[in-house]
């Protein structure tokens, strides 16, 4: 008897849980051998794969031109003097540490501003 009462509460539970999915919106579908079935929408991001990559993008052009205007010794200064502050400002200088890809663009910039 437990184990049929744990299979059905099991059933249930999925069925309670394709039900909360498909409150949200469904779309029917016909299977190959002719029935309908319900199927819930896929739950998309908030927020699009395209706009995280371009604000990754605008963020490292942004530490280039910096790299670039200011220049490699005065930037890494001003980097140290942040990781020298509270958490915040460490957390700040770790994220606008200079990398590869910054110096690289950074070389682009340079070239194309003078």
């Amino acid at each position: 008897m437990t184990g049929k009462q744990l299979e059905f509460d099991q059933r249930v539970h999925r069925l309670n849980k394709k039900h909360q999915k498909m409150s949200r919106g469904y779309r029917t579908q016909v299977r190959s051998d002719g029935l309908v079935v319900m199927k819930p929408y896929r739950v998309r991001s908030a927020i699009p794969t395209r706009v995280i990559v371009m604000a990754l993008c605008a963020f490292f052009a942004f530490k280039a031109f910096l790299l670039s205007t200011i220049g490699a010794t005065s930037y890494d200064e001003r980097v140290q003097r942040l990781s020298n502050g509270t958490p915040v400002e460490k957390a700040g200088a770790w994220v606008m540490q200079a990398e590869p890809v910054s110096e690289f663009l950074a070389a682009q910039f340079t070239k194309v501003l003078r």
